[in-house]
């Protein structure tokens, strides 16, 4: 506990002090507070915003192409996962990546489907899901608007989602598109991907090979939201244990 409360401590008082050089000590305990009591639904604003800048940055299918008819086909039965509405959409970017956001919205790059199994891209998108029902991508988000948004953005006295500038947007939405996730919010990512894939009766190793996939990519290839420690093959090799425990794997 008193660890979590130093992490707390760190996380909001760092940038208020940076805010205090500029702005003075009150502006910044405003942003600290404001930051602080972010409710989910202003997350979820907040990243609906972010994302409708996304949007415009990339080249979106449209609904006759052809990696978009695929992916429908993929997540038919998958429109809402956990309690969450998901809406999907495709970048025809060869990018290896796929992110989803604290809205609900999900994003896979056309770099990525061209390397993966119908199967493997689900088991991505369950691994950024999970980011999503874990609240990972929450903080992220907050970490996102104390970078580009600073307190006019965060202090909203009406309670209501405020709209960002364009340029305030494309940090939120460059931050949240690289963001890195801790060792244990990865692990616990994997955790969720790999019960999604069991429940729905997908073959759990679809995880394990889209890791290994990733692993062969090298270098600046493996996107940031698979690359961060522990590595893509220890990882595969995490799911391959378990598999075999369970009976799903020889």
């Amino acid at each position: 506990m008193n660890r979590i409360a130093s992490i707390l401590f760190l996380f909001f008082w760092i940038p208020a002090v940076a805010m205090a050089q500029s702005g003075g000590l009150v502006e910044a305990g405003k942003a600290a507070f404001a930051a602080a009591t972010l409710t989910n639904e202003q997350v979820a604003g907040y990243s609906r915003q972010a994302v409708q800048q996304m949007d415009a940055k990339y080249p979106v299918a449209g609904p006759n192409d052809p990696y978009m008819q695929r992916l429908n086909r993929i997540v038919n039965r998958h429109r809402t996962i956990s309690g969450i509405p998901i809406n999907y959409k495709v970048y025809k970017t060869r990018d290896i990546n796929a992110f989803a956001t604290a809205d609900g919205s999900v994003r896979v790059f056309q770099g990525l489907m061209d390397i993966m199994t119908d199967q493997e891209i689900l088991a991505v998108i369950g691994h950024e899901i999970g980011h999503v029902v874990n609240k990972d991508s929450r903080d992220a988000m907050k970490s996102a608007l104390w970078r580009a948004a600073g307190i006019n953005a965060l202090a909203s006295t009406s309670g209501t989602v405020g709209k960002l500038s364009r340029s305030q947007l494309s940090g939120v939405a460059d931050y949240l598109l690289g963001a890195k996730h801790s060792r244990d919010q990865e692990t616990e990512a994997d955790d969720y991907s790999y019960q999604f894939l069991k429940r729905n009766g997908y073959s759990v190793l679809a995880l394990a090979t889209s890791f290994e996939k990733l692993a062969k990519q090298g270098g600046s290839g493996v996107p940031q939201f698979l690359s961060t420690h522990p590595d893509s093959r220890a990882r595969a090799a995490r799911v391959r244990n378990r598999a075999r425990s369970e009976g799903l794997a020889r």
